[in-house]
C-alpha cells in the first residue's frame, strides 16, 4: 500500500473511531506506531485539523465541529474514475468531463489528491479510444444482469448497423474496451468496439450467458471475426513456428502441411492487416483478399520508396 492510500486508510479510521490510538492505528495499518504517527502528521499537513489527547483515554479525533464534506457520484462519474485507472484516463484537469468533475468532488475533500495530480507525469496512451461513460454503464449494467441490448453501431469503414446482442462481457484491451457478445442477426459470436458504439438500449429479454467463459481469451480469438473484407494467408512455417510470434488477434492458423500452415481471419482495415503483415518472420502469400493484397501494394510501394 502506498503512502498516500496509507494517510487515506489513517483519516477513515480516525473518523470512524474516534479516540484511537496511535498502536491500535499502526495495527490496522500494519505499521510502526511511529509511522501510524507520520501519517497523521501528513493529514495534520494537509490542513485536516486532528487533535491529539495524552493518558491512558487518550487518542486521536477530528477537529471540533470538523466534519468532512461526504462524497456523492453519478453513475457515469463513477464508472469514469473505474475506466480511468484501468486506462490511464489523462483527461482529468477539465471539470467538464465525468473524470474531472468527480476528480474536482475528491480534491475538495482531500487536498492531497490535487498534489498527486499535479506532481504525476503521465505519458498518454495516443492509441487508447476511450468510449462514452454513459453507453458503457448501460453495456456493463446489461451484462451483469444478463440482459439483451439493441446497440447502433459505427465500423472504421463507416458503415452503420442496428443490432440486438446478447452481452456477454466487457473487455479493455491496450486501451480499449470491448463489447464480447453474441450477435442475434448474424447468429454468431462477435466483437465490438465501444468507442464506435453510438447507442445502447436496454431490452426486457434476458439470456444464460455460456458456461466457463474466458472473456480475455475469447475477445484475442473474435478480434479477427466479422469484420467486412476477408483474409487468407498462406505462410511458408509450420503451426507450432508460427504461433509463437503471431499475435492471436490476427486470425485463426490452421496446418496444411508439416511445413505450411493457413492463416484466415476478416478485418474493418485492410491497410492495418497489410502493414502486420509487413512484419512476418516467413515468406507468405495472400489468397482470395483482394482489399488486402491492394493495401499490401500500396505498403510495399511506401517501403521501396523508404530505401532509396
Amino acid at each position: 500500500m502506498s503512502p498516500a492510500a496509507r494517510a487515506l486508510l489513517t483519516l477513515e479510521l480516525i473518523q470512524a473511531t474516534p479516540g484511537i490510538t496511535a498502536d491500535r492505528l499502526a495495527a490496522s495499518l500494519a505499521v510502526t506506531s511511529r509511522a501510524a504517527r507520520r501519517y497523521v502528521d501528513i493529514l495534520r499537513e494537509a490542513g485536516i485539523p486532528i487533535d491529539a489527547t495524552r493518558g491512558p483515554y487518550g487518542g486521536y479525533r477530528l477537529g471540533r465541529g470538523v466534519r468532512l464534506a461526504p462524497l456523492t457520484f453519478t453513475p457515469a462519474e463513477a464508472l469514469a474514475l473505474v475506466m480511468a485507472v484501468l486506462d490511464g484516463h489523462h483527461d482529468v484537469a477539465d471539470p467538464t468531463t465525468p473524470v474531472g468533475a468527480a476528480i474536482g468532488k475528491l480534491t475538495r475533500v482531500l487536498p492531497q489528491v490535487e498534489t498527486v495530480r499535479r506532481t504525476a507525469a503521465p505519458a498518454p496512451d495516443r492509441g487508447a479510444a476511450r468510449p462514452d461513460p454513459e453507453i458503457t454503464m448501460t453495456l456493463v449494467t446489461a451484462c451483469a444482469a444478463a440482459q439483451q441490448v439493441r446497440l447502433s453501431y459505427c465500423s472504421e469503414s463507416g458503415k452503420s448497423w442496428t443490432a440486438e446482442v446478447d452481452p456477454w462481457s466487457v473487455v479493455v484491451r491496450h486501451g480499449r474496451w470491448y463489447l464480447l457478445c453474441h450477435s442475434h442477426a448474424a447468429n454468431a459470436r462477435r466483437t465490438y468496439r465501444i468507442d464506435r458504439v453510438r447507442s445502447a438500449e436496454l431490452l426486457t429479454t434476458t439470456f444464460t450467458p455460456p458456461a466457463d467463459l474466458d472473456p480475455v481469451a475469447t475477445l484475442e480469438e473474435h478480434l479477427a471475426v466479422g469484420w467486412e473484407f476477408t483474409v487468407e494467408v498462406l505462410i511458408a512455417a509450420p503451426v507450432s513456428a508460427v504461433t509463437g510470434w503471431l499475435p492471436a488477434a490476427l486470425g485463426r492458423v490452421t496446418p496444411i502441411d508439416e511445413t505450411t500452415c493457413r492463416l484466415t481471419a476478416t478485418t474493418s482495415n485492410p491497410h492495418w492487416y497489410a502493414e502486420q503483415l509487413a512484419t512476418f518472420r516467413a515468406p507468405y502469400r495472400l489468397v482470395n483478399s483482394p482489399e488486402v493484397a491492394e493495401a499490401a501494394r500500396a505498403v510495399a510501394v511506401r517501403l521501396l520508396a523508404a530505401t532509396g
